[in-house]
């Protein structure tokens, strides 16, 4: 991309547009299209289960889960409400006049590694650091609410360490090696992000774990929360993420 942008990007189609123009981190990326009939149908009969979301939006506030039945019913759950069908056409139907004339995406769903039943996936955090190269700063689980879609904090999600939320799932070693790819991969979202919008200074990666522990890309945050981290027992991460956060506000001053 040769245009030099000031302004942030807030669109998630955007974002997601410019990281698929990365041969490294496209792989990531789960299918996402726009909202539409033909999409839509394509998307359900492919993937049987997919997320619906605005394009613009923060806290996961108007996410819907929609999935497809084995007896070929459809059904999508928003916040903590369930609703059938019986056909696509009333599937199609009810979701539109929920998204109305507000511009949504369509995501292949990812179905999320579970602690105690619950979804959850993981925050990266991505700052610059003093000597002005981005630095993985943060990594953190976010354990989604019992009855709820979404993980996020301002959702009812819980934020934990990642050790507690993956300890019977994989090993201390691959844990290892796993928050290492995790932290490279941000980097790079960064670094390449950056090239389009040179006054990024930070970003948040919400990354889902599938039941074969590949990653994929659900989200990026162009101004992701710092007190999350507060809420962990071990302090060291949040007091580095602080650090970096009063060195940023600093020299914008």
């Amino acid at each position: 991309m040769k245009a030099v942008k000031d302004n942030l990007p807030q669109s998630k189609w955007l974002k997601t547009k410019l990281l698929l123009q990365s041969g490294s981190i496209k792989r990531y990326i789960p299918d996402t299209r726009r909202f539409s009939k033909s999409n839509l149908e394509q998307m359900i009969y492919s993937y049987g289960m997919i997320y619906i979301k605005p394009e613009r939006g923060t806290y996961g506030n108007g996410v819907i889960r929609a999935e497809r039945g084995e007896q070929q019913g459809f059904k999508y759950q928003y916040e903590e409400i369930v609703r059938h069908f019986d056909t696509f056409e009333a599937f199609h139907k009810s979701l539109a006049k929920k998204t109305g004339s507000r511009s949504y995406l369509i995501q292949k769903g990812i179905h999320l590694l579970k602690h105690n039943s619950r979804r959850f996936d993981i925050r990266v955090m991505v700052q610059v650091s003093p000597k002005g190269a981005w630095e993985a700063t943060g990594i953190i689980g976010r354990l989604g609410h019992p009855r709820k879609i979404v993980t996020n904090y301002h959702s009812g999600g819980k934020p934990m360490a990642i050790e507690t939320l993956l300890h019977s799932h994989l090993s201390p070693h691959r844990l290892a090696q796993l928050t290492e790819e995790l932290n490279v991969l941000g980097v790079r979202m960064a670094s390449h992000m950056r090239k389009t919008y040179p006054k990024i200074q930070k970003i948040g990666v919400d990354i889902g774990l599938d039941r074969s522990l590949t990653p994929w890309i659900i989200e990026v945050n162009m101004n992701p929360d710092p007190y999350i981290f507060n809420q962990l027992k071990d302090k060291s991460m949040y007091k580095k993420v602080m650090r970096y956060r009063r060195l940023q506000l600093k020299k914008k001053q």
